[in-house]
This record gives structure tokens, sequence and C-alpha cells, in this order.
């Protein structure tokens, strides 16, 4: 489903040590760490500036092959001298095996583990995006969905969920607003980025980077760029190789 995601970090020296730190007992060992992002499978992190401050009110979640797993993650982060943002166990209310444990990055992003028999420990589980408004928010990523390749999962008063498969991203009316975050979907052609981004602007979504060739990540790299209504930057992108 997620090309890549990534956050802004206010210290990136402080949250690549917190991902370090938790993140290879998911599985997920550090692929990249260059002067402008570190990266974690489908996750990465980049410094703050003050044109993109740090990501705030985001909750991630990486799938953990095992319950153990889980205990795992958390135990490292708290030892480590991380906050603590919920204590491993059962959650029912999600789904009847779900078991996750969760943690508070530097920047108070809440970063989960979790194990739940679904979805396979190679990665990003889902996440949770807050925003101010639901709906526009709703209207918004249904707009990119035939572009994205992802389908409209549980609706509720506040609260949409969609899916890839299996995995998953969701808005969910709170505040303050997450901000500041990138999410970045596969196409499966140059020509679906450009589809992508003439539906979008034509919808009268804010452009933040018209299809093109983005070389400076790698030879071939096209994508396009637009808002959301709370301003996180959303992108199509094909690497073709």
């Amino acid at each position: 489903m997620f090309d890549h995601v990534t956050i802004r970090a206010g210290d990136r020296e402080a949250s690549e040590r917190f991902f370090d730190t938790v993140l290879p007992i998911v599985g997920l060992d550090k692929a990249t760490s260059n002067d402008w992002v570190a990266e974690w499978g489908d996750f990465s992190i980049s410094p703050a500036t003050p044109e993109k401050p740090p990501t705030r009110g985001l909750h991630v979640a990486f799938a953990a092959s095992s319950r153990e797993h889980v205990d795992a993650f958390w135990r490292a982060g708290v030892e480590a001298g991380y906050r603590d943002d919920g204590e491993p166990g059962p959650r029912p209310q999600y789904r009847y095996d779900y078991y996750g444990g969760f943690l508070l990055d530097p920047d108070g992003n809440s970063v989960e583990a979790v194990h739940d028999g679904a979805v396979p420990a190679d990665g990003i589980d889902h996440m949770w995006i807050r925003v101010d408004d639901a709906e526009a928010a709703a209207r918004f990523y249904e707009a990119v969905m035939p572009h994205a390749g992802y389908a409209a999962g549980h609706a509720a008063h506040g609260f949409r969920q969609f899916r890839g498969n299996p995995r998953s991203f969701s808005v969910v009316q709170d505040a303050p607003a997450t901000e500041n975050l990138h999410m970045a979907f596969p196409a499966r052609d140059n020509a679906a980025v450009d589809e992508f981004h003439g539906a979008l602007i034509a919808a009268g979504y804010r452009d933040n980077g018209a299809p093109g060739e983005r070389g400076q990540y790698h030879p071939g790299y096209y994508g396009a760029f637009v808002l959301d209504p709370d301003g996180n930057n959303i992108e199509l992108v094909c690497h073709n190789r």
C-alpha cells in the first residue's frame, strides 16, 4: 500500500537513535542514513527545517512477527528512557487477536508494534492521521483512492479507514491535527502519476510539485505531490526500475 512514509524530526539524531532502538526488533534494519534521510524499509525520517517543522500528532504502527516481539519492542524503548504510551497487551476492540505496545518518539508521535496475525512483519501495519475535518479529509483521500489503488474501509462518525491489502491508514477527527507528514503511494507508470496530479488539481486541491523526474532520489524516480486539507504532502511515485 505504501511506497514510503516520511516524518520530519525536530532533533534528527535523537529521532534516529529512537528508531534504531526499536525498529530492528520488528525486523526493520536501517537501510540508509545520510544528511537528509534515515530509512528503515517503507519508513523514513528527515530533519525538520523552518519551512518544514517536525511531524506531530501521528500514530504509526509497525507489524511484529509475534507477541514476544511486541513486548521486546516496548521494553527496549522504555529501558532506553523513551516514554511509554501504552503497555503491551491485547486490544480486542481493534481485532480479536490484536496485541500492541506503544511508545512516544522524541517529537511525541505515537509509535506502536502490533501483532494480529493479519499483516506480514515487514513494515508499516497502519497509521492514524488526526485531522481537523474528517469528512473533508475523507473526500480528499477518496479522490486519491483510484490512483493509489487502495479501497475504503470502516467508516464511523469522525473516522474513515482506507485499506490496502492488508495495510491501512485512517483519518480521525481530533486535535491537534497531524502535521508535516509525507505519505507516498506507488504508481504503475508515469502516466498514472500524471493522471493523479491532474485529477486532484482539477478537484481543487493544492499542488505541491508537478509531475516530473526527481533524479536526486534515483534515476527514473517520477513523482507528483499534492497537499491534503491539513497540509500533509501526498505523493504518487513510479520508480521506473
